[in-house]
C-alpha cells in the first residue's frame, strides 16, 4: 500500500465516534503481517489503554465489510480486526522501530492533523452559514410578507350605486 495522504484518508474510519485505522491495513502499510503487529501490541498491552485501540464487533466488522465492497480484507479469520485511534497509531511508533515504520508514522499524524483541519474548517463554514441565515431571515421575511400584501385581495367595500330615498343632495 502506498503511503500517499490520499490512501491514507481512505484507510481511517469512524467507528464509536472516533477516528481510526484497522489493524490489517496497518500491517500492510508497515509491511508486517497482521499477527506479528497484535503481537507486539499484545506483549505492550500496558500502552494501550482503550481509548488508543479496540477489537471490532463482529457486527461492525460486517458492516464495514459491507460498505467496502472493493476491500481487501477477504479470507477467513478467526478474531476480528482492531481498530487503532491516532493516539493508538503514535504509540505503535515505539513498537515498530524500522524505517518503514518511522515514515508510516509521520505520514498517518500528518493525516490525522489534516482531517482535523478539514473538519475545522468545516464546522466554521457551518457557523457562518448559520449565521448569515439568521442575519437575513428578517430582512427576507420583510420582502415575503410585502409580496404576500401585494398578491392579497384588495379590500372590498360594498358600495350602493344609484341614490338612497331617503338621502338629500
Amino acid at each position: 500500500m502506498d503511503i500517499s495522504i490520499k490512501n491514507l484518508e481512505a484507510s481511517i474510519y469512524m467507528l464509536r465516534n472516533q477516528k481510526v485505522m484497522l489493524s490489517q491495513e496497518l500491517a500492510e502499510l508497515y509491511r508486517v503481517e497482521p499477527r506479528v503487529l497484535i503481537q507486539a501490541v499484545k506483549r505492550n498491552m500496558n500502552r494501550f489503554p482503550a481509548d488508543f485501540i479496540f477489537q471490532l464487533t463482529k457486527e461492525e466488522f460486517d458492516n464495514l465489510k459491507s460498505q467496502n465492497v472493493t476491500s481487501t480484507w477477504g479470507g477467513v479469520r478467526r478474531a476480528t480486526p482492531y481498530a487503532f485511534t491516532e493516539q493508538g497509531v503514535a504509540m505503535l511508533s515505539s513498537l515498530l522501530r524500522s524505517e518503514r515504520a518511522v515514515q508510516v508514522n509521520i505520514e498517518i499524524m500528518r493525516t490525522f492533523v489534516k482531517l482535523r483541519e478539514v473538519l475545522s474548517t468545516h464546522k466554521e463554514l457551518e457557523s457562518k452559514l448559520h449565521s448569515l441565515e439568521t442575519k437575513y431571515d428578517d430582512q427576507f421575511r420583510v420582502i415575503f410578507d410585502a409580496i404576500r400584501a401585494l398578491m392579497a385581495p384588495p379590500d372590498t367595500v360594498q358600495r350602493s350605486i344609484g341614490f338612497k330615498g331617503d338621502e338629500k343632495t
